[in-house]
């Protein structure tokens, strides 16, 4: 029973609701099911893949080192993104195979145009949960 309530809080811990539009870019053999069957379960159906082209309140970007260069997977990512939207990008936590440097997203993120507001803590994956700035109301 203990991993169910995991997978249900992983969700929560994505700020994830039902309903919601889900993106997962970047899904390979090693990405967490718990995590995935979490989401989709809270949203009441699948995640969209890459080639989706509805508007998205959320992207799922699962990432290891050596997938490539991470800004043009970030510009990729918000490109269906809500205004509200965000992107949360999951890397193997540290000592697990394909481990990215948080600085690596610490310093990809505003490159992309995109703000890191906070980190979650998913089993053997460590989320980062990236925003696009919001634009000032023009002055009168």
């Amino acid at each position: 029973m203990v991993a169910a309530a995991d997978a249900q809080n992983y969700a929560q811990k994505l700020g994830i609701t039902p309903e919601m539009a889900v993106q997962e870019l970047g899904w390979d053999e090693d990405t967490d099911d718990d995590i995935r069957s979490a989401v989709e379960e809270t949203i009441g159906g699948e995640m969209v893949d890459e080639d989706s082209d509805e508007v998205m309140d959320v992207v799922l970007l699962w990432w290891r080192d050596g997938d490539g260069d991470l800004v043009d997977a970030l510009m990729d990512a918000i490109g269906p993104l809500s205004d509200d939207g965000f992107v949360w990008v999951l890397t193997p936590k540290t000592g697990q195979p394909g481990h990215v440097e948080p600085s690596e997203i610490a310093e990809s993120a505003p490159t992309a145009g995109l703000t890191q507001t906070s980190a979650a803590n998913l089993g053997m994956w460590s989320g980062s949960r990236l925003v696009q700035p919001k634009a000032r109301a023009p002055k009168r």
